[in-house]
């Protein structure tokens, strides 16, 4: 098999780049170690800034998301018995859609589908070989047999344990991370959201928030220690636990009901740089976790997936090498930033074992801050909206 670019993972970042190729006329493979409906099972992220839905736009897989989406304008911040509203817009003049990940990869298979372009699911043993040529392939096996795609370049956007990554030498590679000392147990429930707009909790228990997915479908977390087990957490204990950490208000008027799904995901900020290796390029987890505290992994895998399009746009149709060559810095701009963020969400609002009262205060001081000073308001309003691509 001969295309252009040889996408591995049929994720978000796999798919929208897909897309975007195909609307600028570039011939692209998709290899997908997985089912499509497995692909589709994961719960992920369910917020989107207006760079993300843009691109969403500019494929054609937009419509959904606008009729059934929720536009938010604010944020709440709860802390010390109270709640805060942060007006996002008012600072910005942007908003964010709460728009589950797993509907957005539902409306980017169904481009995909309707164009008539090639994905590859449960193709197996995926291996990204010779990128550092100017005769890059992708070899894989289906159905017992084994295949190979010639190709330009390769895309790895299959994730933080994908096979994109783990090909490139540990000498031509440099990591950076910090794992957090607690996770996050989630749940998912058919009942309404308990308020308007997201509510992050600070509370001496542990932190808490409280999103949706829909008016009727809820997805709320609370800060756990990584040695708890999903059977440790019945229903009835979690929303205990969760009108433990959220205002009396909030407390009195949530509604609970039986979880649909239930996971415990560990925290960690991650970067791998560069995001180029000869004629590999990565995007999204692949090269880049954030804790999810501020909402940033899926759209910052949109922004790189831009970049990288752009560049792959401008190398076909300019014969200039100026994007690719440009695409690690110009992306890993945005994502420090992005990382800086959430990493500052993260440590505002949960509790660490270390830190103990000193670290509590400076928490309270510094949310009272945010809540109090227009700068600061605007600040936290600017980078959660997302930053100009």
């Amino acid at each position: 098999m001969r295309t252009k670019v040889a996408i591995i993972g049929a994720g978000p970042a796999g798919l929208l780049l897909g897309q975007l190729l195909h609307l600028y006329g570039i011939e692209n493979i998709i290899l997908e170690r997985q089912t499509g409906e497995y692909v589709l099972g994961r719960i992920r992220a369910g917020l989107l800034e207006e760079g993300t839905v843009a691109l969403l736009d500019e494929v054609g897989a937009g419509a959904r998301a606008h009729r059934e989406g929720l536009i938010h304008h604010g944020v709440e911040l709860a802390f010390g018995g109270a709640r805060h509203r942060i007006d996002m817009h008012g600072a910005t003049g942007k908003t964010v859609m709460i728009y589950g990940q797993t509907e957005v990869t539902l409306d980017l298979m169904n481009a995909r589908k309707d164009a008539g372009l090639t994905t590859v699911y449960q193709a197996a043993d995926v291996k990204p070989l010779d990128f550092d040529t100017d005769r890059p392939r992708v070899s894989y096996v289906k159905d017992g047999a084994t295949h190979e795609i010639e190709c330009d370049f390769i895309a790895g956007c299959d994730g933080f344990h994908g096979v994109s990554r783990a090909s490139v030498k540990p000498s031509a590679i440099q990591t950076y991370e910090r794992v957090y000392p607690f996770g996050w147990l989630g749940i998912l429930s058919e009942t309404p959201p308990v308020s308007p707009e997201l509510i992050y909790s600070n509370h001496a228990r542990g932190f808490a928030l409280c999103t949706m997915r829909s008016m009727r479908r809820s997805r709320h977390y609370v800060q756990c220690s990584l040695d708890d087990h999903i059977d440790q957490w019945p229903d009835e204990r979690f929303w205990d636990e969760l009108k433990r950490r959220i205002d009396q208000k909030a407390a009195d008027e949530l509604v609970t009901g039986p979880s649909i799904e239930k996971s415990i995901a560990p925290l960690r900020s991650f970067v791998a740089e560069p995001m180029r290796f000869g004629r590999m390029f990565l995007a999204g987890d692949a090269s880049h976790i954030v804790p999810p505290t501020g909402a940033k992994g899926l759209n910052l895998a949109a922004s790189d997936v831009h970049y990288l399009s752009q560049a792959f746009r401008e190398f076909y149709d300019e014969k200039s090498s100026a994007g690719i060559d440009g695409y690690s810095a110009r992306a890993l701009a945005r994502v420090w930033k992005a990382v800086r963020f959430s990493w500052w969400m993260t440590s505002m609002l949960h509790q660490f074992p270390d830190e103990g009262e000193f670290g509590a205060r400076i928490q309270l001081a510094e949310l009272d801050y945010v809540v109090n000073s227009k700068a600061a308001s605007a600040s936290l309003s600017e980078n959660y909206v997302g930053l100009p691509f």
